[in-house]
């Protein structure tokens, strides 16, 4: 099964199998990777053990029971970060929100039945970034599925925040916020954004550049005063206090 395969459809071209799983969302690349080394992949019904195999796209591919119960046991944790906490890895002093995913910083109201594990700590990876200086909804996850329905390359899940600012924004602005700024040499895809009260501003973006937000406002002649992220996809921030978390629940998609 490792060798190169011959194009069996006109214009199909053979690519890696583990490639190809996370494209149909079985899981991350590295899960892949993980499965295929322990045996669990099947191509068309053959097992699959050899890294960077290369299948068609017409392939049938399945994975055996315990990867499937392997994956239903990931978690994914929901914070709301704090300002002076960073996203990802340690940096400049600053700790990772991940050091509050503590059982006495679990929301009290959490709805979910989830028992707190000390593995659950385990390969537990931010989807995506949210500034130091910002607050709110943060995703941390061990499940590549969701990491990758959120942050991969072709991921335009929406993500919604309030921004309160300060300093005159005219309806050029406005439309220009809306859609027709550029960062980095790079067109913005066109977001929403719209007034919610005299200080306060809502934007809903299908992109997450770095400090995207607070770029797009200073070229508009605004300063930030606080932005928090309220909604990923379908999952709100809701009542969930500053410097809590809790499990996503198994009845919740983004």
């Amino acid at each position: 099964m490792n060798e190169p395969v011959t194009p069996a459809i006109p214009g199909e071209e053979p690519l890696r199998l583990s490639k190809r799983m996370a494209e149909l969302g079985l899981c991350s690349r590295r899960e892949a990777d993980a499965w295929i080394e322990r045996g669990w992949v099947f191509v068309d019904g053959k097992k699959v053990d050899v890294l960077g195999t290369r299948i068609l796209p017409s392939q049938r591919i399945s994975i055996n029971r315990q990867a499937r119960e392997q994956q239903s046991e990931r978690i994914t944790v929901l914070i709301n970060k704090p300002i002076g906490y960073v996203s990802g890895q340690a940096e400049d002093g600053y700790q990772p929100a991940a050091v509050l995913v503590t059982e006495n910083a679990r929301w009290r109201t959490d709805p979910t039945k989830i028992s707190f594990q000390p593995r659950h700590l385990r390969g537990l990876a931010p989807a995506g970034r949210l500034d130091i200086d910002s607050t709110g909804l943060l995703v941390l996850t061990q499940d590549g599925r969701i990491a990758r329905q959120l942050i991969g390359e072709d991921s335009e899940m929406e993500k919604e925040y309030l921004v309160r600012v300060a300093g005159h924004l005219s309806e050029e602005g406005l439309r220009s916020l809306n859609h027709g700024l550029s960062l980095d040499g790079q067109a913005l895809l066109p977001a929403r954004v719209n007034w919610q009260n005299s200080d306060q501003l809502r934007f809903v973006l299908k992109e997450g550049k770095k400090r995207q937000i607070r770029r797009m406002c200073e070229m508009v002649g605004l300063r930030i005063l606080a932005l928090k992220r309220v909604r990923i996809g379908k999952v709100m921030l809701g009542d969930l206090p500053v410097g809590s978390w809790r499990y996503l629940g198994p009845d919740e998609h983004f």
